[in-house]
């Protein structure tokens, strides 16, 4: 009886972790560059000698789905893609190098290149920063040249070159905050064969009918297993009944 129950109790419990990950991949089916998480329910047996029957259901990230997603075009100077496999090194705020896809870029106050959320972008030395009162154009190599606004607009200077990464995937590892790390920590290399696509942005690769079938099969499923504790009380209680006669 209390496999049943422990088993139920833990599907049912893993199966809502399950339908927040959905959830997520649903909420950022719109957002720039964003990679899809994969979610499995595992057996975890017990490590009990007095249980060694029993086991419950644990919710595991096994994989993120790193496909590239659509191209965007916005024709913004600050926009950039990449194209097939790759990564956009920036500098995290504790000094290590962060991942991503999203290319949607900007200029600090002080002439920094930076991301929406305020992390650095990286080049050939660090972080790079930009002159005064320049337009921006990334070639396909990331390399960074400016033009002047005013002035001779025919005179053209390379600041700097993006520093674009294509560590193996199996290295990487989600953060908390959306962007992926080697796992052991260290900094990628430099990948002169990964390309970049100015004036546009990569859409997030979220399959939104798939996740809303994934989230009708867990709830059909949470479903069922509160069923299995409602008949788990039940044969309970109709045991205490016959042995209450006996």
């Amino acid at each position: 009886m209390d496999r049943l129950i422990y088993t139920a109790m833990t599907g049912a419990s893993a199966t809502m972790g399950q339908e927040a990950a959905v959830a997520h991949n649903m909420a950022n089916a719109t957002s720039t560059g964003f990679k899809t998480e994969m979610h499995r329910l595992r057996a975890v047996p017990v490590q009990n000698a007095t249980m060694p029957t029993r086991a419950f259901v644990a919710d595991a990230s096994v994989a993120d789905d790193l496909s590239a997603g659509p191209l965007q075009h916005t024709n913004r100077p600050l926009d950039m893609a990449i194209q097939g496999k790759g990564w956009l090194a920036v500098q995290m705020p504790d000094g290590t190098e962060g991942y991503t896809r999203n290319g949607s870029l900007e200029v600090n106050a002080n002439g920094i290149l930076q991301t929406r959320s305020g992390l650095p972008v990286l080049g050939s030395g660090g972080p790079i920063t930009l002159p005064p009162d320049v337009e921006v154009v990334f070639g396909t190599d990331g390399t960074i040249s400016t033009v002047p606004r005013t002035g001779s607009r025919n005179s053209t200077s390379t600041v700097d070159q993006l520093k674009l990464v294509n560590p193996p995937e199996a290295d990487l590892k989600r953060g908390g905050d959306g962007y992926f790390r080697l796992a052991g920590g260290n900094a990628a290399p430099a990948d002169p064969a990964v390309r970049v696509a100015s004036g546009y942005l990569e859409g997030s690769n979220v399959n939104v009918v798939e996740q809303m079938v994934s989230m009708i099969s867990l709830a059909r499923q949470y479903e069922m297993q509160t069923r299995m504790l409602s008949t788990a009380q039940e044969m309970d209680r109709s045991a205490s009944q016959l042995l209450a006669k006996s």
